[in-house]
This record gives C-alpha cells, sequence and structure tokens, in this order.
C-alpha cells in the first residue's frame, strides 16, 4: 500500500509534471494506486496524493477502475452544480464544491493511446476534482475565503 499524502503537505499546492507511458514504473505504480484508493475508500486518485507530482490519475467509474494520463478538460457544460465532496488528502472534511454537470477530457491510457471521455454527474465531478489536484489545487481553493480560513482551522483540530 502506498501511503496518502494529508494536507498540507506542499506537494498537493504543487502543479504535477507529465507524464509518459514509456515509463516502466507505472506497471506496477498504477494497480498500487488503484488498491490505496480501494483501501481508502476513494473513488479518484491522483499522484500527488501519494507523493508523487505526475499527471497520473485513477477515476472510478461503477466497479472499474481506470488509470489516465496528462488529463485535461477540454469542453465543459455551462450546467452546474454544487454538491458535496470529500478528499483523501482531507480525512473528515467535507465540502460543498461547485462544478460542472458534464466534461469531455483528453487523456492517454497507459499505453498511450489518446482517449476522449466524456462523463457526466459523479463521473464529471471526479474527473474535476482529480485533474484539479495534478494543477495543484483542492476542493478548499473552490470555497470563499471566509469558509476557506474556517475549513483549514477544522483541519487543524482534525489533525490534533
Amino acid at each position: 500500500m502506498l501511503k496518502i499524502v494529508k494536507y498540507p503537505s506542499p506537494i498537493l499546492k504543487k502543479k504535477s509534471e507529465g507524464a509518459r507511458h514509456e515509463d516502466k514504473s507505472l506497471h506496477s505504480l498504477i494497480p498500487q494506486m488503484i488498491a490505496t484508493m480501494k483501501k481508502n475508500n476513494g473513488i479518484g486518485l491522483a499522484a500527488p496524493q501519494i507523493g508523487i507530482s505526475k499527471k497520473i490519475i485513477i477515476v472510478t467509474e461503477g466497479n472499474e477502475s481506470h488509470a489516465f494520463l496528462n488529463p485535461r478538460i477540454i469542453k465543459q457544460s455551462k450546467e452546474k452544480e454544487r454538491d458535496e465532496e470529500g478528499c483523501l488528502s482531507l480525512p473528515g472534511l467535507f465540502v460543498k464544491v461547485l462544478r460542472s454537470k458534464q466534461v469531455e477530457v483528453v487523456a492517454q491510457t497507459t499505453n498511450g493511446e489518446e482517449v476522449r471521455i466524456k462523463a457526466q454527474g459523479l463521473g464529471a465531478r471526479i474527473f474535476q476534482h482529480e485533474i484539479d489536484h495534478i494543477e495543484g489545487k483542492l476542493i478548499i481553493n473552490r470555497v470563499s475565503p471566509l469558509t476557506r480560513w474556517r475549513l483549514r482551522n477544522q483541519l487543524k483540530n482534525l489533525a490534533k
């Protein structure tokens, strides 16, 4: 199992580097990321959350988890929805986050194949959340400054 990096670790605020499908370490890293995510009851995981500053995310759909390299949102609906999100790097914290209801994502598979994924509902929310991670953003960056201040205090208390 891999260790989940917790807030306020600096790697969570850093923009990640591109990932290369030729990187042989991915063959062992991806299954470990999926196992770690599942063990921690997650439905998504980004490489920075395990201390690796690479653009690698795991997204769960139903019972299947998929790895994507260098994902980026190329289209998002104007229609948005505010819903509660948690984060493995912010244990015990749940925040209402406004996100697009639908997104279109371009990414690479671990074989280097370029894919386009259209996601909606929970799938769209997971993609947006995990892509935020590789861009150095957390759910607490998606709320007002006052709410962010309250959440940071709550996190300090949870860490005690």
